[in-house]
């Protein structure tokens, strides 16, 4: 499973990807709201840190006006992927780009049948948000098992991004699932690592390489 890091603060992106733990980044216009910075900039920037597919998402609601920011975004740098709405409009763009050669990510899908559109339309990504599905009392990995289920009966190249990952959970049922990538926040990345007794073990051996008296170098 491929690991992108859904934020707009570089330097939490070049941390990551430092660590060789990161596939490609998210972002929205929330994020870019709390980076404060310029959606364009910040874009370019993080494409030139991050190899992967970068989504950078239009605001247009309407066909006409998606096509005219996407023709603005794509040409910040080749792994730029436009982030779409799911919408009739999002839909159509998404078919455009997607003919013409431009990653794209659908986004804010709430249900298999949204899913199953995008895939119709030629998405590069799906992005199924889980941990809003889990906030109005449903589990958002059933949408994932339907959407693994339905792209594996028509082997649609459409690959699912979970998206609203809230806790290691999530990365880990989104794994079992088989989901293509998830995307979460940095914080919740590096919470991977995490383990008592990792930390328990660590201070063992430290307590008792203290007791050699030695060093390494």
């Amino acid at each position: 499973m491929k690991f992108f890091a859904d934020t707009a603060i570089i330097d939490d992106i070049r941390d990551l990807a430092d660590a060789g733990l990161l596939d490609g980044v998210t972002t929205n216009p929330s994020l870019i709201a709390k980076s404060g910075r310029n959606f364009l900039e910040v874009v370019a920037e993080i494409c030139a840190i991050v190899e992967g597919p970068v989504s950078a998402e239009v605001v247009a609601l309407d066909y006409a006006g998606m096509m005219r920011e996407a023709e603005i975004v794509r040409k910040i740098a080749d792994n730029v992927a436009v982030k779409l709405p799911l919408t009739i409009d999002g839909l159509k763009a998404c078919k455009a780009l997607t003919d013409d050669g431009t990653m794209t990510n659908v986004t804010l899908c709430f249900s298999a049948n949204q899913a199953l559109l995008a895939a119709k339309a030629g998405a590069t990504f799906i992005s199924p948000f889980v941990g809003r599905h889990d906030d109005i009392g449903f589990d958002g990995m059933d949408l994932i098992e339907d959407i693994r289920l339905i792209y594996d009966n028509y082997d649609f190249a459409t690959e699912i991004l979970v998206a609203s990952v809230r806790h290691p959970v999530h990365v880990l049922q989104a794994a079992k699932i088989g989901a293509d990538v998830m995307t979460a926040p940095p914080a919740v990345i590096k919470q991977l690592v995490k383990h008592p007794l990792t930390d328990k073990g660590i201070e063992a051996f430290m307590a008792d390489w203290a007791k050699t008296g030695q060093t390494i170098g």
